[in-house]
């Protein structure tokens, strides 16, 4: 069988309500007048990005391939671990199907994909979190080891850590090195810069819109770079968001408030050190944990006292049936305008400052996607594709097997999401 090459590119935070200006920009014009278009996908919830990603290549919710947050529930460490790593996730996934069917593979900063045998150039999202760890080495050790080595010695001046815009540029040189000299079959790319500075200026600023402007030359580089490669016209092209982003301005402290209820304890340095009751952010909502005994609903009527930052409080069962965590006792989601953090350290509401100096985020995600105006988006062009074709919505789970579909590929497990057949010929 003739192998269809497929590659996607995630646009983290770009939301339907970005399609306005980009269609003001060149490349993005470009490839939506070629593409089909779903205006409105449903993002999962909570809406984080690792959790999206992996539903995203796997066509189920959070809590079927286990990636149900960022990262671990650690409250005893200052910076809990991300889910880096692909062992972590519970079904197979696109890049098992593309592997096993002998597709060639490629993955950048890709969430969950850290020493995935499937993969067969990887460059991880990981970041060094502990004291002793180096950059380089936790990216080598997690990646593609030689193909990491190359890029770094072509690119890596280009690089400035993991801060943005630089880690897209140098991301970008990279991917466009690889068309040219690997030509893998099916390519997995994640594009951070957008949602890196709408957390720290904020959803709609002028600094958003110029990161939006970065990611349309990044598509052209690509774009150039596969049209130089004569693969342009032959490949399905996938553009899309992983979850949009609202404006801010509190951050909600649930530990500093369960913590005067007497059910979490701190050390003398303010780290949790014991917990009957705990709070797990996830931005825009908030997983409660709690330990056997505790009386839910005594937990639950203490959340009630704040209608004004938190919107619902979900129970367990009702967590499990949007495709959350069924580990939680509950699900809690915020008001527009607030987020929840995890420390038990500080004033239980804080107001966001309006300057540089401020660590919390100006706009963030995580919260439900009934949010209004919360939707992202898709638009996906090339052999098999209508590019005449509109649909007005669909979910983030669709999107794998409707990848998998323009391969000519399934997955061999079933799945939540199904194809999009209204976007191909």
């Amino acid at each position: 069988m003739k192998k269809q090459r497929l590659y996607m590119i995630s646009l983290d935070a770009f939301g339907t309500r970005d399609l306005e200006y980009a269609r003001t920009l060149p490349t993005f014009n470009y490839l939506l007048n070629r593409s089909a278009l779903v205006e409105k996908v449903e993002t999962v919830y909570p809406s984080l990005t690792y959790m999206a990603h992996t539903s995203i290549v796997t066509g189920v919710y959070p809590n079927k391939h286990g990636i149900t947050n960022n990262t671990y529930t650690q409250p005893k460490r200052q910076s809990p671990d991300w889910h880096w790593y692909a062992k972590d996730i519970k079904v197979p996934t696109l890049f098992d199907v593309a592997h096993k069917a002998g597709y060639k593979t490629a993955s950048f900063l890709w969430p969950v994909t850290g020493r995935s045998k499937a993969i067969n150039y990887n460059l991880t999202e990981i970041f060094a979190n502990r004291p002793w760890q180096s950059q380089t080495l936790i990216s080598l050790w997690s990646s593609s080891p030689k193909f990491i080595f190359d890029l770094d010695r072509k690119f890596g001046k280009m690089r400035n850590g993991i801060n943005q815009p630089e880690l897209d540029h140098f991301l970008t040189a990279g991917i466009v090195d690889t068309i040219k000299t690997k030509n893998p079959d099916l390519m997995a790319i994640h594009l951070v810069d957008l949602d890196s500075t709408r957390h720290h200026y904020g959803v709609d600023t002028q600094e958003s819109k110029a990161a939006i402007r970065r990611m349309d030359e990044h598509l052209s580089q690509i774009v150039t770079a596969m049209k130089e490669q004569g693969i342009f016209e032959e490949t399905v092209l996938a553009l899309f968001g992983d979850h949009y982003q609202l404006d801010t301005h509190t951050v909600v402290r649930l530990n500093q408030l369960f913590k005067t209820k007497g059910w979490l304890k701190e050390t003398k340095d303010g780290m949790i050190k014991e917990w009957d009751v705990l709070a797990k952010g996830a931005d825009g909502s908030c997983y409660i944990y709690t330990e056997p005994g505790v009386d839910l609903a005594e937990v639950k009527h203490s959340l009630a006292q704040y209608p004004e930052q938190i919107e619902t409080i979900y129970t367990q069962e009702e967590a499990g049936h949007l495709g959350a965590d069924d580990n939680c006792s509950f699900l809690v989601e915020a008001k527009k305008g607030y987020y929840f953090i995890n420390d038990s350290n500080g004033p239980f509401l804080e107001e966001i400052k309006d300057n540089e100096e401020t660590t919390f985020h100006k706009g963030t995600h995580g919260y439900s996607p009934q949010k209004e105006n919360y939707e992202t988006t898709l638009f996906i062009s090339g052999p098999g594709i209508n590019s005449n074709a509109r649909i007005p919505s669909a979910r983030l789970i669709d999107e794998g097997p409707t990848f998998l579909h323009a391969m000519g590929l399934t997955f061999p497990q079933s799945v939540d999401g199904e194809v999009l057949k209204g976007l191909f010929n």
